[in-house]
Formats: structure tokens, sequence, C-alpha cells
């Protein structure tokens, strides 16, 4: 009771205290969530730790071309020569190489989407990953050609209330697939935690199984396609058996590729495959063609120092406080021991003060943490709810956050005041003892230590994000619209709608330019190819990056001309004779400078092709500042762009947007509009970047509130002692 009393007694001082300490605790905790969060990525699959995706690394000449996370289709049944390895599962992932859009043609109204997180599955990888299915068999689900699992989501989209099992959908996209599948299971909710997001997947003996085996020798083609060793775009993924040695196994994998990779490989050029550990794919893997930009473990550690540095700032805040206010606190000492008690039961009860102290601000940070849980989710791009500050882990957390908060934050003070002794209060010398002091300006040196490495910390990581996201990239990506090309139909035959589209839209005021390409400024796939001056030896070869542009390219995207020119309708041999280089080709393929390049006939490896330069331009950045820029190259095609690029006026944006999707609809019926902004496309990029920018800021400022008030709490706790002291010494 006498301990109540006298939280009672200096409730303001307590106040401070609890409110110090329940912010630090909650902004430590809510960075906690976001930390486990990240590092729980796959840990809901049973055998998490036993599989592994295989990756790859193209060489050529000793120079790396490619390093990906796709590999041969071939990779997963070789390796099950290899002891260790029991399954193998590989994914297909069309629904980002291709416009895909599947469709449900059974209702009066057929319900079209366009599909992007959508893979062919090999049967083995849903038992693999351990996702069970709400309705059918996992272990025979996509055992079957023409067979297809789907979400709970798109389940209920594409069929509404009935049941999806044994219903059909049709997949048209622009490479001519044309597939009738069978719904055989559903899924519920696909976990936020993994680097696999997907909606629908289809059987991978679909592929072996398309609509064109009656070609004559396709179905060979086929075979060769998606089970041998000539093209490397599927994901790999193997399972080991306990106790599996993973060194041995990769490698042996240097024997497989020789192998089987002989006749495929030219001279000078090498494939490596290594295995990464499927619980280490979000946050270390940084290769091209990942399913999903990944996350950065550098950026959660960071974060979790930021949340230790506010838990460590509200802790010495409150050995602060306590120990600032000792002269208050002497003569309570000073009664206790003249009334017998031993210093151990005053530490005791210090250390109470400190454990009720700590409890009420666990308690008091719960209900913040509670409230801001939404504000949280929406700048970490989490959903986190209630359940998850009750989940046992969280709930342990906490309970050893109480118990070394009560210790460290409680133990100095309470050896400190219980060591006081009557004689000395009762002299008034409290305050020209060392008892505290040293301590106490060592701890707030600390905190504005502390405070200044934040406070430059978000200086810096606000100038970063500042060049990324408004920096040149060298191509302009402002006010264009970008839709990828119609699934349904047949793009590469349909010249006549592409034109019909270009010039309804151009027929337009609120539209400048429209032009098709085969990829856009912060697409991550690599088009990458050996390219070399003709004639030279493979030993000049270079790896370039590989664009199209036609006729209106640089109306769009506005790329500085160093020398020559671009394609044009003017020069109707451009699209069989003609290429344009960036300037780092230039310097790459040993031309002196851009006005040599012009009129040189190149090679591109493994193309049968030798163009001519007619034109450099600036270089660009394919994808963003973080990676380091590379040498590029344009082959002129008027019509077999993936991406449709469109510049349209500031002011006239939604007319444009409107206007389009009309054109849309007229030249590619049955195809849903889509489309976005490119300028936000390529942000995306930095999405993860802008998610740690904000988190940090949120929570240095949470720190740097916590340190200003605690310099206020200091000042007005030790402004009367002083006071008293000069009054003593005047006296």
């Amino acid at each position: 009771m006498r301990l109540i009393r006298g939280i009672i007694k200096h409730k303001f001082f307590f106040a401070l205290n609890i409110l110090g300490l329940s912010v630090a605790m909650g902004a430590f905790m809510m960075i906690v969530q976001y930390t486990h969060f990240e590092r729980s990525y796959e840990n809901f699959v049973p055998d998490g730790d036993r599989i592994f995706r295989v990756s790859l690394e193209s060489y050529s000449n000793n120079q790396l071309l490619t390093s990906t996370a796709e590999n041969y289709p071939g990779v997963g049944p070789a390796m099950m020569e290899i002891a260790g390895v029991d399954s193998y599962a590989r994914l297909y992932n069309l629904g980002y190489k291709n416009n895909v859009i599947i469709t449900n043609e059974e209702l009066a109204s057929p319900v079209a989407i366009k599909q992007k997180n959508f893979l062919y599955a090999d049967s083995a990888f849903l038992p693999m990953m351990g996702y069970p299915l709400s309705e059918g068999d996992v272990t025979t689900a996509l055992a079957s050609a023409n067979t297809a699992v789907i979400t709970r989501e798109f389940a209920s989209i594409y069929f509404g209330n009935e049941d999806a099992i044994g219903k059909t959908l049709h997949m048209h996209d622009d490479d001519e697939n044309d597939e009738v599948v069978r719904v055989t299971g559903v899924l519920e909710a696909i976990p936020k935690n993994t680097h696999l997001k997907f909606d629908v997947l289809f059987s991978y003996k679909t592929l072996l199984n398309t609509t064109r085996q009656n070609r004559p020798g396709y179905a060979q083609r086929v075979h060769d396609r998606f089970e041998g060793w000539s093209r490397n775009d599927m994901y790999t993924y193997v399972h080991t058996t306990p106790g599996a040695d993973i060194v041995s196994i990769e490698a042996q994998l240097p024997g497989l590729v020789k192998r089987f990779r002989k006749d495929n490989m030219n001279a000078g050029e090498k494939t490596v495959l290594h295995l990464q550990p499927l619980r280490d794919i979000h946050l270390k893997s940084k290769l091209a063609e990942e399913w999903e930009a990944n996350g950065n473990e550098n950026s959660v550690s960071y974060l979790l120092i930021i949340g230790i540095f506010v838990l460590i700032i509200g802790w010495i805040n409150y050995v602060n406080l306590s120990t600032a206010r000792a002269m208050d606190r002497a003569k309570e000492v000073g009664v206790y021991k003249v009334m017998g008690a031993f210093r151990h039961e005053l530490v005791l009860k210090f250390l109470a003060e400190s454990a009720i102290v700590n409890a009420l601000s666990m308690v008091i940070s719960f209900a913040m943490i509670s409230a801001a849980l939404p504000a949280f989710n929406s700048i970490s791009g989490l959903s986190l709810d209630v359940d998850d500050l009750v989940a046992p882990w969280f709930l342990g957390l906490s309970a050893i956050l109480w118990l070394v908060g009560t210790c460290l934050s409680g133990f100095y003070p309470a050896i400190v005041l219980s060591g006081f002794k009557p004689s000395t209060v009762l002299k008034g010398k409290l305050q020209r003892t060392s008892h505290g002091s040293f301590l106490r300006k060592t701890l707030v040196v600390a905190q504005f230590t502390a405070s200044v490495a934040l406070i430059s910390g978000t200086l810096i990581i606000y100038r970063q994000l500042n060049h990324m996201m408004n920096g040149d990239i060298g191509m302009n990506v402002d006010q264009i619209m970008v839709m990828s090309r119609p699934g349904i139909g047949a793009p590469r035959s349909g010249k006549n709608s592409m034109d019909e589209f270009r010039n309804n839209l151009k027929s337009n005021p609120a539209i400048e330019a429209v032009t098709g390409s085969s990829t856009i400024p912060g697409m991550l796939r690599e088009y990458k190819n050996g390219v070399k001056k003709y004639g030279a030896s493979e030993e000049r070869e270079v790896s370039l990056r590989l664009n199209s542009m036609d006729y209106e390219f640089n109306d769009v995207f506005n790329m500085k001309v160093l020398a020559g020119r671009v394609f044009s309708t003017a020069y109707p041999k451009d699209r069989d004779t003609s290429v344009v280089i960036t300037e780092s080709a230039v310097k790459a393929l040993g031309f002196k400078n851009p006005d040599d390049a012009i009129g040189q006939t190149l090679t591109l490896v493994g193309w049968d092709w030798n163009p001519i330069i007619v034109g450099v331009v600036n270089d660009y950045h394919q994808q963003s500042f973080k990676e380091r820029l590379e040498p590029a190259l344009f082959y002129c095609d008027p019509y077999e762009g993936e991406y449709y690029s469109i510049k349209v006026k500031t002011k006239d944006l939604a007319a444009a947007t409107a206007y389009a999707k009309t054109a849309w609809e007229k030249s590619f019926p049955g195809n849903p509009f889509q489309f976005f902004f490119l300028d936000d496309y390529f942000n995306r990029q930095y999405n993860n970047e802008r998610q740690f920018g904000k988190l940090f800021t949120v929570f240095a400022v949470m720190a740097l509130l916590i340190g200003v008030s605690a310099f206020s709490d200091l000042h007005l706790t030790l402004l009367p002692n002083a006071q008293r002291r000069l009054e003593s010494e005047k006296f």
C-alpha cells in the first residue's frame, strides 16, 4: 500500500515515466512485428529447411550475362539422379511472360480476367509447399493435363456461389496459346509471407498437351521446349531428404550441365547452377526474373536497431528521471533506514516501482499499438490485426521485455537511492556527492548522440529516396499510359488491328504519340544477348540488353540522339537491317565515339543476323538506380511489341483514358482494358525503400520526441533541486 501511495503522491513523475516508456515499448514492438513478418517467409512450409530453388548464372567469355532465378526445364528431372534429392517441382511463370486472359465462357456474360499471377505447376508443387485444398485432392489435382487449381477469391469471381470443381476455364494469350481446363482444386487464401503469390495454377502437363500438337513436328518441339535444356525460363524447386549433404548435391550440378547442355552450348559459354534455401529467397535473393520484388535483409536489420535505440532511449529516460529525483527521495530513504530498513529491502522496493511502471507502460503500449495498427499497416504494407498482438511468441516477447526493462531501468536507480546515508541527507550534502551524477551525464550524452544519429540517418535516407524517385533515368516516363498487348486474338499477325488502334488514338488531340516495344523501363526481365563487331573474334563479344523500337518510340520516350538517327518509315529496310545502340554500348563494342559507330556492322550471336548501326542514343536505366547502368541495343519492330505506350497531355488525362478504352475495345474485342502509368510502374521498384524510409522516419521521430521530452522532464526535475541548492549556499 505504501508503494501505491508513493506512486499517487508523485503521480506527475510516474506519468512522465509511463508515457515515455509506453511510446518506446510500443515503437519497439511494432518494429518487432514488422521484422518478424519479414523473416517469417515460407515458415509455414512443413519442410522449408529442406527445399531449395535452383538458380542459374550464364557466362560468355568469362563475362556474366545473367544471374536469374529461372533455369532449364530438364534440371528438375535430371537432379532426381542425385542422392539426397527426393522430389522436384517446376513452375512456368506464363502470367508474367505473356499477356494471359482466362475466361469463364459458360456464363451468358463471360467473365474475362487478365491474369498476372498465373503459373503452370508440376503436380508435386502443392504437396511440397504444404498447401491444403479446401476442395479437391492436393496430390492429384494437377496430375493430369488440362486441369487447374484456383484460389477461393477467383473461384468466387469466376463462378459466384456455385461449386467450382468440374467447371471449365478458357485461357488465351498473345503467344497463340489456347487451352481449356477443368477446375480440380480450390485453395484458400495464399499466405502473405510467401514469395510466390499466385491466383491460378494449370497443370504442367497441359504445356505438353497443347492444342497445337497436331502441327507437323510440333509435339517434339514442345517436348524439347518444356522438358529439355534449351531455354532457361523455368522455376525449379527441389526437396531433399533429411540430413542430405547440400554441398555434395551442388557439387554434382556442373556434371549435369556438361552432360545435358553440351549440344546447346556455343564456344565460350558457361552455365552455373546454384541451390538457394527456400527461406532465404525473400530477404537475400537479388536475381533477375524473381516472382516479386524481394525484401532487404539490411533494411530489416536497420529497423530492428532503430527499435532497440528507441527502447533504450525510453529506459535511459526512466533512469535519468529516477536518479534526478534523488533529493526528493533522500528523506524517504533516510526515514526508512532510521526505522530499521535494510538496503536490500529498499532495493526490492525501488525494483517493485520499476516493475509497476514497466507493467503499466506495457499495457498502455498495447493499447497504443491496437489504435495505431491501421496507420502502421498502411505504412509497412502489412495486414496485422489484434490477433497478432496475442500470438504466443509476441506475448512471450512482451513478458521478457517487461522483465528486462524492470531490471535495466530499475536496478541502477534502486542501488543509488538505497545507498543514501541518513547523515548525508540531514547535512544537505547529497547534491555535492557523485551519486548518479556521472552516469546521468553519460546517459544524457548517449541520448543526444543517438538522437543526432537518427536525424542524420533520416536525412540520408530522404536524399537517397528523392534521388531514386526523381532522378533522370535517361527516358521520359511521365504522362505515359501503358497497356499489355491483347491476349485474345492473334496480335503477331494483327497488323491491321494495331494500325487501327494506333490511328484511332492519334486522331485524339489529347494523345501525342503511340509506340510499341518488347519491354518498358522498370521491367525486371532479362533480355540480353552476346553482340560483337562483324568479323571480330569471340573474345570481343559483349553482353547487351535488347529492346525493340518502332517508328514513334522516341516521340514517346524522348531519348537524345547522339549520332545518326532513330528508325523511320522513310527507311523501309530498317526492320531487317538496322539497329540503334546506347552510348555505353559504343564504348563496350570498342568504337571511339558515337559518330565512329554509325554505319558499322554488328553480329548478334545466335541470331544469324548482321545489322548495321544507324543511330546512337543516350544511356538509360532499364531498372532502378540501385542497379548498374547497362549498355543496350534496339532493333526495329513496328508490330510485335508486348507493351503499348501512349503519351498523353496532362490537361486531358481523363479524356485520353476514356478515349483509349473505347479505341481498345473496338480494335481488340474480348480483351479486358487495363492500363498503368509508367512513372508509377517504374517507381514500384522502390516500394521496399519507400516502406523502409517511412518506417525509419516515423520511428526516428518517435525516438527524437522521447529524447526531447526526456531533456525537458529532466530540466523540470532538476530545476527545483538546483534552486534549493542555491538557496542553501546563500544561507
